[in-house]
């Protein structure tokens, strides 16, 4: 899949009628786009960038409930996102896993209550039964780093975390394998008109390095799927800006500065906001924020603001106290941006992360929501497409959109807890990909969980164009290694010049501007991108 010259392949593709056209390569374009091709829809999906490049490679990693959204009496987006949190971990396995969050109770009597009855209600709402209380002794044995003073004790509770990127690249990839079609770099410059003034395709415009021109693609339906940018969709129909875009930032720390078994609930000494302390991929993630983001979308990739660093390191600071972090413990940052409806209200926190679906003059829009309920913002969008298209989607029945995983075993090639990596994120390519692998390529990347030969395998079938699509999203060692894993590029250089035919020249090129991207929005203190 998607090997050398598919793009042009695609390309040639275009000129016949589709069912459907979704834009977004995101986490809710590609629920759309898996669950339209199982309908035995005609299918394109496209994106401006690359696959995942917004809020889909950006967010905390977790697929969860919202604990927090309890405080505000969000019960209902509560009760959706841990019910497709449950079916998510079986149907997705090893690429969604299990969780723990230990959330620590001050002496505080009150609060502790609160904390009581909210662990219940969040395992009612599943429905399941997986909670247990902590002593002040058991926390501090288990997380000596957790300050002392004012514990009482702690809870326990499950949710879980996956990778975002990969999430959205799996779903994609096995909706390709079953005779979808998706490009990303296909930047939609104009929604087309029937003579009715109704939506029907769109001109794109080649965003690759190819740069092919621009095509108009006739469709029945066209599903607004873009997240963050679905205003500037939608503005294309003259239809009023709706969302408010926040941005959540993120540190990355080595796991050695910060060894958690399981995540941590941090409230920050000021203003007592919940956040987490997250261990995920070999590393020590640290995160969110919750802020208005003014900036244009045009002006480069949402950053971690100096404010903003200083707050997340001073929660983990507080919580962390005998760790004693330090900016120089910081391997990297990140912020991506959450679309929610505008209802004007004070606080960002407060705003309700339920979803909409709107339908105007044609265009049918899903925004808002959780990256946990993406399964049900999809079908919904296809349900509001029914009277369009060639036949009505059967929702009544449940289809996969994570096919099974084959029954590999571990074998001299890989370790168990190597294939069972593996296999979440690749499934059926799994083999292939170890069986593509040169001398030395199916052994770590550092002590990251990630092999050299996905790196190899990303390169040759991932789609990729440019080297920030292999190093953030593919495979995430610029994020997870120091210095956006420069130490690691010479080896990477090799690979990657083999796999894509970049002559030097090329590389030069492609390592400048990944260097100024992860400068800008990535590392331990981004320079951000002007005006």
């Amino acid at each position: 899949m998607w090997k050398k010259g598919w793009r042009q392949d695609v390309w040639n593709t275009l000129k016949s009628d589709w069912d459907l056209i979704v834009i977004g390569g995101g986490i809710t374009g590609a629920g759309v786009f898996r669950r339209a091709v199982a309908e035995g829809y005609k299918t394109l999906l496209v994106d401006a960038g690359d696959f995942a490049f917004g809020t889909s490679s950006r967010s905390s990693k977790l697929v969860h409930g919202g604990f927090r959204y309890l405080r505000n009496k969000q019960f209902e987006v509560t009760r959706e996102s841990v019910r497709e949190r449950e079916w998510m971990l079986k149907e997705a396995k090893y690429l969604v896993t299990p969780l723990g969050f230990v959330m620590p109770c001050p002496t505080d009597p009150k609060i502790s209550s609160q904390f009581a009855i909210g662990v219940v209600i969040y395992d009612l709402l599943a429905p399941k039964w997986k909670h247990s209380f902590f002593t002040r002794n058991k926390i501090l044995r288990q997380y000596p780093e957790i300050n002392p003073n004012g514990l009482k004790g702690g809870f326990l509770y499950y949710d879980a975390e996956m990778d975002d990127a990969r999430l959205v690249l799996h779903i994609i990839r096995e909706a390709v394998a079953e005779g979808g079609t998706a490009l990303n770099y296909s930047r939609v410059e104009q929604l087309l008109r029937s003579k009715n003034g109704s939506v029907c395709g769109v001109l794109l415009k080649d965003q690759s390095t190819a740069c092919s021109g621009d095509f108009e693609v006739k469709a029945h339906v066209v599903i607004n799927a873009t997240g963050p940018w679905s205003d500037d969709i939608r503005g294309q129909i003259n239809a009023p800006a709706r969302l408010r875009r926040l941005r959540g930032s993120h540190l990355i720390f080595p796991r050695e500065r910060l060894p958690l078994p399981h995540a941590v609930t941090l409230l920050h000494p000021h203003d007592r906001r919940a956040m987490f302390a997250i261990p995920w991929e070999g590393v020590t993630m640290i995160g969110t924020t919750d802020l208005d983001h003014l900036a244009s979308l045009s002006n480069g990739e949402p950053f971690a603001t100096t404010d903003e660093i200083e707050y997340i390191l001073e929660a983990g600071r507080a919580t962390f106290p005998s760790a004693q972090l330090e900016h120089s413990d910081i391997i990297s940052t990140f912020a991506g941006l959450r679309p929610v409806i505008n209802t004007g209200i004070a606080d960002p926190s407060k705003e309700s992360r339920a979803h909409v679906i709107w339908e105007e003059e044609g265009l049918i829009t899903v925004t808002g929501g959780k990256l946990t309920t993406f399964r049900i913002m999809a079908e919904e969008a296809l349900q509001k497409a029914a009277s369009r298209l060639s036949h009505p989607p059967d929702l009544s029945i449940r289809k996969r959109y994570f096919n099974p995983l084959p029954n590999l075993q571990a074998s001299g090639k890989v370790l168990s807890a190597e294939l069972t990596y593996l296999l979440g994120r690749y499934g059926i390519e799994t083999e292939e990909l170890l069986n593509a692998a040169h001398p030395g390529e199916n052994e770590p990347v550092g002590i990251l969980p990630n092999l050299w030969s996905e790196i190899r395998w990303a390169a040759r079938t991932g789609g990729v164009e440019r080297l920030d699509d292999l190093l953030l999203r593919r495979v995430r060692i610029g994020m997870l290694l120091p210095d956006g894993a420069s130490a690691e590029m010479s080896r990477v250089r090799s690979i990657t010049q083999q796999e894509l035919g970049w002559n030097d020249a090329r590389w030069e090129k492609e390592e400048t501007r990944y260097r100024t991207i992860y400068e800008n929005a990535y590392s331990p203190a981004p320079k951000g991108f002007s005006e």
